[in-house]
């Protein structure tokens, strides 16, 4: 199974049936989890921005979305570009975000949970039996 990247999805959408997964790695740093998410039947669409992340969201209307929260604190009216995907994500009632952060952003990430849904938060370093766990409730879930 391929990961797919942005000039893949311009094809448009797959006709199998499996359910999306959005994988967007603005930092990194982390291991390769695509394997994981296609063992667990999903097509992964990977992007490294999130102004690409934010136009395949709303092509492809992911079932998952896996983003990492990462804090900045020169923007003056949100805490990180994650926000603005969270806002995407709200017209897009089936679609669960799984957000990766680290520790020591935790109460600037429970402030931003406070105002929009996220599904579940998994800190750094990621377990990988966690972040299976958290696919597949996401995956099952109504």
């Amino acid at each position: 199974m391929a990961v797919l990247n942005r000039d893949d999805m311009i094809r448009g959408p797959s006709t199998m049936s499996r359910p999306v997964l959005l994988s967007i790695i603005e930092l990194g740093g982390y291991p390769n989890f695509a394997p994981l998410y296609q063992r667990l039947g999903c097509e992964v669409i990977v992007e490294g921005t999130m102004r690409k992340a934010l136009a395949a969201a709303r092509k492809r209307q992911p079932r998952v979305i896996v983003a990492e929260f990462n804090f900045q604190s020169d923007f003056r009216d949100r805490t990180s570009s994650l926000e603005s995907l969270l806002a995407v994500v709200q017209r897009l009632p089936d679609t669960r975000v799984i957000v990766f952060y680290e520790q020591e952003y935790a109460h600037q990430l429970a402030r931003l949970q406070a105002r929009f849904p996220i599904f579940r938060t998994l800190a750094f370093p990621i377990d990988e039996a966690e972040l299976e766990a958290a696919v597949s409730a996401a995956l099952a879930s109504d």
